[in-house]
C-alpha cells in the first residue's frame, strides 16, 4: 500500500486517525489524512539504531552533550492542528524544559523520516514542505533503498541540501556534530526482494 489521502468530511481530525483499520497509519497534514502501510522490520530497525546512537549522548549526556529529547514516532500536535508523527524528532531541552504529558505541543527542531517505497513520495512532498513551513531547522531523510542519509538544514524558510551520506561514511553531521557516525551500522541487514 502506497501512501495516500483518506477523503474525510470536512477537516480531518484524530477521530479520523483513531478510526483507520489495524496495520493502516494515518497523519492529518493541514487538514487531510494520509493513509500508509505499518512500516516494515527493516524500516523499524534503522529506526530504533538511529534512536539508539542518539540518545545516549543527546538526551541522557552519556559521552555526549546532553541538552535533547530524542523520541521515537512522537505524536505532535500543534495549536489548530491534529497529531503528526516524524518517524524520529527532536527538541532542544532549552526550548521544552519537560517531557509533555500527551503530545508534543510545538514543532520539534530537528525531524529524520526514513524513506520507503511506500512513503518516499509522502515524505518528500509533503512531509518536507510542511516542516518547513511549521519552522523544523533539520530534517533527515535515510534512504533504505539507496542506503543514503540526506542532510538538510533550513535557511529563510526553504530547505538548502548539507550533503548526501553513504554506507562507509563516518560524519559529524547537524545539529548532532558532537558524535561521530558511521552510517554503516544504522542499515539493517535484511533479505534481499525477491528477483534482485
Amino acid at each position: 500500500m502506497a501512501y495516500g489521502k483518506r477523503e474525510t468530511e470536512g477537516v480531518a481530525t484524530l477521530a479520523d486517525i483513531e478510526a483507520l483499520p489495524e496495520g493502516v497509519v494515518g497523519e492529518v497534514i493541514e487538514g487531510t489524512l494520509y493513509v500508509h502501510a505499518q512500516p516494515r522490520a527493516g524500516h523499524m530497525d534503522t529506526l530504533g539504531s538511529l534512536h539508539a546512537l542518539l540518545w545516549g549522548p543527546f538526551q541522557k549526556g552519556r559521552s555526549g552533550p546532553g541538552g535533547w529529547w530524542i523520541q521515537v514516532e512522537p505524536g505532535i500536535r500543534l495549536e489548530g492542528s491534529p497529531e503528526f508523527i516524524p518517524d524520529v524528532a527532536g527538541w532542544k531541552k532549552d526550548r521544552v524544559a519537560r517531557l509533555p504529558a500527551g503530545s508534543w505541543p510545538v514543532a520539534p527542531d530537528w525531524a529524520c523520516e526514513i524513506l520507503s517505497p511506500s512513503t518516499r513520495a509522502y515524505d518528500t512532498c509533503i512531509k518536507r514542505p510542511f516542516y518547513a513551513r511549521i519552522g523544523i531547522q533539520h530534517l533527515w531523510f535515510i534512504d533504505l533503498d539507496a542506503r543514503t542519509l540526506t542532510v538538510s538544514a533550513l535557511r529563510d524558510g526553504h530547505w538548502m541540501e548539507v550533503g548526501v551520506y553513504s554506507d562507509e561514511d563516518v560524519v559529524r553531521l547537524p545539529p548532532f556534530e558532537d558524535l561521530e557516525l558511521r552510517l554503516g551500522e544504522l542499515w539493517p541487514f535484511v533479505e534481499p526482494a525477491a528477483g534482485i
